[in-house]
């Protein structure tokens, strides 16, 4: 049986309040608030939305969004996707809701990405820009869509439009095309199908206050943490951000999901046990 081993760890950056949610949800036990403390299940469900709408409103949202979201996928039936989707679906709801209750707090929400981690692999859906990443052999990917603009600015930097210092650096860079808000959500990113888990792949769950840190630099740090488990490496990514000390810096919140190592004693049994058979032949 897979056993899931996750993180996670979270800083307020150069803010005074949280804007950023994760929840963990196992199967049976109630939703897990994050922690900065390993925890194993066979089958797991991870959600992060970073909030928006100031201090109250973002915050609200952020926590709104995630308990419906695994409350929903924790009641409903059919497939992994159909129960994203109405997870999705439940999330915004619960915001439109609130609005509707309390006119103002109108313009709150957030990005939400949620992962199921089973058998079959992950499967995920996507609203916003917090980035869901596979680390897998040295390298690190980006699996699910980027819903700010800054995707269509770094194609008019490709296109020779503007050059890349200037995508770099447009104060537009980070406004969403999408959001969790109640309203008709206009872009989605669901997976195809699940991915496989490999031994020694890290899944990582970000808000977007993460990419104050390098693509590359991310690499190296779950590289370098990697075989130290999932709390060295939630750890060590937050150190990273807070060390840069940007005047400027976001919420950042992490969450990192791997495989768990087979138990010492397991590997032992099977290899006496295929000792054994060699010697009968």
């Amino acid at each position: 049986m897979q056993v899931f081993e996750h993180a996670s760890r979270a800083t307020k950056g150069a803010r005074s309040y949280q804007e950023d949610t994760a929840l963990f949800w196992s199967g049976q036990a109630a939703p897990q608030p994050s922690s900065a403390e390993a925890n194993g299940s066979a089958a797991v469900v991870a959600v992060l939305a970073d909030g928006m709408g100031g201090h109250a409103g973002g915050a609200l949202a952020s926590r709104m969004a995630c308990e419906s979201f695994i409350k929903a996928y924790a009641t409903q039936h059919g497939s992994t996707q159909d129960r994203l989707m109405e997870s999705l679906e439940a999330a915004n709801k619960s915001i439109a809701d609130t609005v509707s209750t309390n006119p103002m707090l109108a313009g709150m929400g957030s990005t939400l990405v949620g992962v199921t981690f089973g058998a079959e692999g992950i499967e995920w859906v996507s609203v916003g820009d917090s980035p869901l990443m596979l680390y897998r052999r040295g390298e690190i990917a980006l699996l699910n869509d980027d819903h700010s603009l800054a995707p269509e600015l770094d194609r008019l930097a490709a296109m020779g439009a503007i050059t890349e210092d200037e995508a770099r650096r447009d104060p537009r860079r980070h406004m969403l095309r999408s959001a969790v808000t109640g309203d008709e959500i206009d872009l989605i990113d669901l997976s195809a199908r699940p991915l496989k888990i490999e031994p020694g792949d890290y899944i990582i769950l970000a808000s977007d206050g993460l990419q104050t840190l390098e693509s590359a630099e991310i690499q190296r740090i779950v590289a370098a943490y990697a075989d130290d488990g999932a709390v060295a490496v939630a750890n060590a990514l937050i150190r990273a951000v807070e060390a840069i000390k940007d005047p400027h810096q976001d919420n950042a919140t992490v969450i990192a999901v791997r495989l768990a190592p087979q138990p010492a004693r397991e590997t032992a049994a099977v290899e006496t046990t295929q000792g054994g058979r060699g010697s009968d032949r």
